[in-house]
């Protein structure tokens, strides 16, 4: 006899593999098969997340294609909303837009006239991220202010 119990004493009764699964059911996880091929089915399958959508409004037939490469979508964060309670609204801009097409972009997309308009480049950052080097890209983005009292509407 060993000292953790690890060898069955000679008085035991070794238990057969069919008695044993019987005193005690064996427990499935996600990917494991039952003997007779069935799957359980895990509580986690049983849950539907909706996405989340964030659409741009269509651009009118009138208006260029322009305007879609121009603002490429809304920049959603924390200070970004907070902003747009105020009517400052911020965009992820093409690289090569300036202030003048982004303007015409945006009463194109939005109807809406802005008052004014700020673009930001953010420079490209060197990250260091589980062990490894790494970028974070760049973008340029339009911090656009609306009159007060007129919204917009993303979703």
């Amino acid at each position: 006899m060993a000292i953790f119990g690890f060898k069955k004493r000679k008085d035991e009764k070794l238990e057969t593999g069919a008695q044993s699964a019987k005193a005690v059911p064996r427990k499935l996880t996600k990917g494991a098969k039952a003997s007779s091929g069935s799957r359980k089915v895990s509580a986690m399958t049983d849950k539907k997340v909706a996405p989340v959508k964030i659409s741009v409004p269509a651009i009118q037939e009138n208006a260029s294609s322009s305007a879609a490469s121009t603002i490429i979508r809304p920049r959603v964060t924390e200070k970004s909303g907070i902003l747009s309670q105020g009517g400052v609204y911020t965009f992820e801009v093409g690289a090569n837009s300036n202030k003048d097409s982004i303007k015409k972009a945006f009463v194109a997309l939005y109807k809406v006239t802005p008052v004014r308009i700020a673009v930001i480049n953010t420079p490209i950052k060197k990250v260091f991220v589980k062990g490894r080097r790494g970028t974070v890209s760049g973008i340029r983005k339009a911090v656009i202010t609306v009159k007060k009292g007129e919204k917009i509407e993303f979703v």
